[in-house]
């Protein structure tokens, strides 16, 4: 029997109404899942610190913010996926836990808390996500500048990858940010075009294609990077696609990871996309020429995000020396 550990840090707790904005939505059972996806509950000290330093730096991290089933093993290696400007979203995705409503104000010590944070887990390699703020007029460009500067003045040797919004209608946002010079500018394309206005209404596919080619175009020094949920109903040929769009993008490294259910007010699991699967679209992706893949099921945007930016700075200085 499989097991999927849900962390709930709020105040409120599980008593707490967490997405009234679906609660209209008619119930989509939750399958149960196979025995290839298996998360153990956290058990491990590291754990616990890596918790309370969260508590103490009055931090959100998107492992709990998402109900991320890998946090056990990440946080025990004081890893920890930081989620700036709140944990409140403007949108409402129909895959997302994370809470939708009308945010909070910026805070303006999140960038030194974050620094610090970063500094105390003594982190190679950083990732740092938020939430969508299309009440901002820069949909939080400045305030993630601000994050990069103060970890790089912090840690200089930790590398820094984000993963953003869309900066949707945010005239001269991406700008901003690529001009912060980020290791790795993640952005998720989520689903195939066809699933955009079920899962992912608020976005537009090609908006979010076009932000990562213009990433590139503004400063190819710059990983970039974007990921996929499977298993919403997805099929073989439009993620081929997909992938092809990605790549005349220029984009370096594609994750793959299965879709699972939040709650009943949640998109349904379509199916549970088996590890042989996974390994073969992994497969066709390095045969498309990404220099990173990484597709299984519980793989997540920033899952083993260190190792992963090693090899795929390892990979790129590869190519370039058999070009």
């Amino acid at each position: 029997m499989s097991t999927r550990v849900l962390i709930d840090h709020r105040k409120g707790g599980a008593s707490k109404v967490r997405h009234p904005e679906k609660a209209h939505r008619p119930d989509n059972p939750i399958a149960r899942k196979p025995e290839w996806i298996r998360v153990k509950a956290p058990t491990h000290p590291v754990y616990h610190e890596t918790r309370q330093l969260m508590r103490d730096n009055r931090l959100v991290t998107v492992c709990e913010e998402a109900a991320c089933p890998n946090i056990g093993e990440c946080w025990s290696q004081r890893h920890a996926t930081m989620m700036i400007m709140g944990e409140i979203c403007t949108r409402a995705c129909s895959f997302c836990n994370v809470t939708t409503g009308l945010p909070h104000a910026l805070d303006a010590d999140e960038p030194a808390r974050v620094a610090e944070a970063v500094a105390k887990l003594g982190l190679r390699h950083v990732v740092i996500t938020s939430v969508d703020r299309d009440d901002l007029a820069d949909g939080g460009a400045h305030h993630f500048a601000q994050v990069i500067g103060a970890i790089r003045a912090a840690s200089p040797e930790t590398t820094i990858e984000i993963l953003t919004p869309d900066f949707l209608r945010k005239d001269k946002a991406l700008e901003v940010v690529v001009k912060a010079k980020p290791d790795v500018f993640n952005h998720n394309l989520e689903t195939v075009p066809r699933l955009y206005p079920t899962i992912r209404p608020g976005a537009r596919y090609y908006q979010s294609l076009r932000l990562l080619d213009r990433v590139k175009e503004m400063d190819p020094a710059i990983f970039t990077k974007s990921g996929l949920m499977l298993g919403l109903g997805e099929e073989k040929m439009e993620l081929a696609q997909v992938m092809d769009d990605l790549r005349i993008a220029d984009v370096d490294f594609i994750t793959m990871g299965q879709y699972l259910q939040p709650t009943v007010k949640h998109a349904a699991v379509d199916r549970f996309v088996t590890p042989l699967e996974f390994e073969d679209y992994g497969k066709m992706a390095r045969v498309k020429g990404f220099l990173q893949v990484s597709a299984s099921p519980l793989t997540r945007s920033s899952y083993h995000a260190d190792s992963d930016f090693a090899e795929l700075r390892a990979a790129r200085a590869a190519r370039l020396k058999g070009a």
